[in-house]
């Protein structure tokens, strides 16, 4: 068997907001979870809800902090509850490397923007998420962008996001083919609420997308 044919996407459930979904997240096998710690966001936790939320994270299941422009405060306090941190704002290369945890760099996808580049200037981070842009909102928008705009060969491994949901994901991971798809709002029922059969019908879609 090849290492082509084991290859697989990795799928991660952002904004979780509730035990019930990170439980029915870790059931379906998700691979991360992520927790946003940005206030302005409706999907947003405080200290204690992380510490809470991720508390009933099984070891293999990696626990994921969204930050946005945070000060190195705030990211040194939430560290004993991550294990990896997603950066969406304007945060330098030596910022997010300054924390001693693997980290991944978001982009939005506004036009003109040199990905190549980009993966280059951020040569620590574990992968760069490409997201939709939309100015003034550094993420969560609901939106897709274009995926012929991604480039076939790029430095670093590609997080997918941007307006997934079980209907279109497969169609994103034929076509993209990235490391990982990272989704939100396609799997809710209302902001921070996730819905446990958007969430089973998007892993089924993902697996069904690598099985072929």
């Amino acid at each position: 068997m090849s290492a082509e044919t084991l290859t697989r996407t990795r799928v991660k459930f952002c904004g979780l907001t509730r035990h019930e979904d990170i439980a029915h997240a870790v059931a379906l096998g998700v691979d991360a979870l992520g927790f946003v710690m940005w206030s302005p966001s409706s999907r947003s936790v405080d200290l204690d809800q992380l510490a809470s939320l991720t508390a009933r994270v099984p070891a293999f299941v990696t626990r994921v902090g969204l930050f946005v422009d945070p000060s190195a405060d705030a990211v040194e306090q939430s560290l004993p509850h991550l294990d990896l941190l997603q950066f969406h704002g304007d945060e330098t290369p030596a910022f997010c490397a300054g924390f001693g945890r693997p980290w991944i760099k978001a982009l939005r996808m506004r036009d003109g923007i040199d990905l190549p580049l980009e993966a280059e200037r951020y040569t620590q981070a574990q992968a760069l998420l490409l997201d939709a842009y939309r100015p003034g909102t550094p993420g969560g928008t609901g939106e897709s962008f274009d995926w012929s705009r991604i480039p076939a060969t790029l430095a670093k491994p590609v997080i997918l996001a941007g307006g997934l949901s079980a209907e279109n994901v497969a169609q994103a991971v034929r076509r993209v083919m990235p490391y990982a798809v990272d989704v939100s709002g396609g799997i809710e029922a209302s902001r921070g609420s996730k819905d446990a059969r958007e969430m089973t019908a998007f892993v089924r879609q993902v697996a069904l997308a690598d099985a072929d």
